[in-house]
């Protein structure tokens, strides 16, 4: 994550750290300051942790990782029709990693009979590279 996206977290941390140095006298005005920033920019970096990878003949998402050889059809979710594919279109079982800031989806078909879901639903801020990074990694095996 850049970091200038951090700089809102940040003043949330400023803004509730002005309330409770409002409340109290002295030096305990500053130890909201000290303990609500760092807590906000922590909470932000913790929340955009997540990663999707292609790492030799494996997808990864987050904590969970397929082989390459059950990834089947993809396809790009545009912005338009995300609330779409997360609302009615989700299958219940479809293991997703989504993030909110990130515009748009791509839905990968698992094709492993073994698998409890039938497609992955992932965040991606370059849809079209993933999709070729699965592509690449699947021809190459």
């Amino acid at each position: 994550m850049p970091l200038w996206w951090y700089v809102p977290a940040a003043g949330l941390g400023l803004l509730l750290g002005a309330e409770v140095h409002m409340g109290y006298p002295g030096f305990r005005s500053w130890i909201g300051y000290l303990v609500l920033i760092p807590l906000c920019v922590a909470a932000l970096w913790w929340l955009g942790r997540s990663r999707v990878r292609v790492e030799g003949d494996t997808l990864g998402a987050g904590d969970r990782s397929v082989a390459l050889r059950h990834v089947g059809r993809t396809d790009v979710v545009e912005r338009g029709d995300k609330q779409e594919a997360l609302g009615p279109d989700l299958d219940p079982t479809a293991f997703l990693l989504h993030r909110a800031w990130i515009g748009r989806l791509v839905r990968i078909e698992i094709t492993d009979p073994d698998a409890p879901e039938p497609y992955w639903v992932l965040s991606s801020r370059d849809p079209e590279r993933l999709v070729a990074a699965l592509e690449k990694g699947r021809k190459g095996r």
